[in-house]
């Protein structure tokens, strides 16, 4: 076993809430503090510790993608700008629900419970009630707490944090905090649609190898690593055609490999696809093959997050839904009015927010000429008037020449029968 994997060990069998250091570390096992770092920092890639600002680098559970809507009290911290008054051995545990303490503590008793945050001012009786049941407290506006609080919140291992701001704007930025996780819960990532045990070939193999790989596995295109299991290059049948089989691969394969990691989201992986014309990516994580993840898989992951219901909106979903489609003849039009949300500073609805709604008319456009999954290639818009919010606007998207795989679109937005801005693009479809 290598120095830097009996360091990987170490940490992960240190208990869930140890603080580590890289000097501590090296002391424990005598190693560099240099080789102490690279093992924290490949430990913290591998969701094995997290370094939290005010707090340290802390030992933490790996989290499951299940509870990623959920917070941890150390994370709590950090979102109200707070400072940690005991219980600081508990900062790596997760609240599952937040209180408000406003009610009398007859009252508050029925609901507190252990896994919760209660959001409360100077009051002491419902602090040490909070502790005493295993839930964390903030104490709003600033205060300190007793000696007897601090005491008890450090034999409960369970966080007692202060932060400045008043209880109604804790609760926002928590609640906030919380909205953001469950749209990223949303977003389909590679390792959700790869294939997590892949055929691969190796980089001493030849091409008899992968020819008798091909024909066992059905498939023609394959990964290459090397010893340590890092992607060094990508073999297709193509690679093989006319090749004499005693031929080693690494004079056929391609060696600008185009791998992504775990963490991309499928459309970025759908894009990189499109641009550079594959159908199979090689999936890694710090450069070491995960998984595969091909171009079906891709279409089969974007049909379903279009079929899905959105547990959260985002940006571009808030804009959309104030929109609905109408087929004109050969046009695709939606009309609808722009929300608030959309406004720039100067009053008038944003660039962004316009581009948004145009390249939905595109896609719109495109659906009906059964260009199902698509990537937008190039837009060039112009926009000619400021335009105004929350007045109904008409977005009309024509076709100008489609091919097999590409589409070419033109867009005008109206308002009043004012024409406000223009764009032409350019769409690819991810199917062959």
């Amino acid at each position: 076993m290598t120095k830097h994997q009996k360091l990987l060990d170490y940490i992960e069998k240190l208990p869930a809430g140890e603080k580590i250091s890289v000097r501590q570390v090296a002391k424990e096992l005598a190693v560099s503090e240099g080789t102490a770092y690279r093992a924290i920092k490949e430990a913290q890639a591998r969701g094995l510790v997290s370094t939290m600002p005010r707090v340290g680098t802390v030992r933490i559970e790996r989290k499951e993608e299940r509870s990623i809507q959920s917070l941890t009290f150390a994370e709590v911290v950090n979102i109200v700008d707070g400072s940690i008054l005991g219980g600081r051995g508990g900062l790596h545990k997760t609240l599952n629900k937040f209180l408000i303490g406003a009610m009398e503590i007859g009252s508050l008793a029925k609901y507190v419970e252990a896994g919760n945050l209660l959001i409360v001012g100077d009051r002491e009786e419902a602090q040490l009630l909070a502790l005493t049941r295993g839930a964390s407290v903030l104490i709003t506006g600033g205060f300190e707490a007793s000696p007897a609080v601090r005491d008890l919140a450090d034999s409960q291992d369970v966080p007692l944090i202060s932060s400045a701001y008043d209880t109604f704007t804790i609760a926002t930025m928590i609640n906030q905090a919380i909205h953001d996780r469950l749209i990223k819960k949303e977003i389909i990532r590679a390792e959700d649609v790869m294939v997590g045990t892949p055929f691969y070939l190796e980089a001493g193999d030849n091409v008899a190898q992968a020819l008798e790989l091909s024909k066992k596995s059905g498939h023609s295109r394959f990964p290459v690593v090397d010893e340590q299991m890092r992607v060094v290059g990508i073999i297709t049948g193509r690679d093989l055609v006319g090749v004499t089989a005693e031929t080693p691969l690494k004079k056929v394969m391609t060696k600008k490999t185009h791998g992504v990691e775990l963490k991309a989201s499928v459309a970025a992986v759908a894009h990189r696809m499109v641009w550079q014309g594959l159908e199979m990516l090689p999936v890694v994580e710090n450069k070491k093959l995960k998984g595969v993840v091909t171009r079906g898989d891709v279409i089969k992951a974007l049909q379903l997050a279009q079929r899905q219901p959105h547990v959260q909106m985002t940006y571009s979903d808030n804009i959309i839904s104030q929109f609905h489609f109408q087929a004109e003849g050969e046009r695709a039009v939606l009309r609808g009015s722009m929300p608030t949300v959309a406004m720039d500073r100067s009053g008038g609805v944003s660039q962004g927010a316009l581009l948004t709604i145009m390249l939905e008319a595109a896609a719109a456009l495109m659906r009906r000429h059964r260009f199902a999954d698509i990537v937008p290639e190039g837009f060039s818009a112009y926009f000619l008037q400021p335009v105004p919010p929350e007045r109904e606007l008409e977005v009309r998207a024509r076709l100008i020449d489609a091919g097999r795989h590409t589409g070419k679109v033109d867009i005008e937005v109206f308002c009043e029968g004012n024409i406000l801005c223009k764009a032409m693009g350019s769409v690819q479809s991810l199917k062959d």
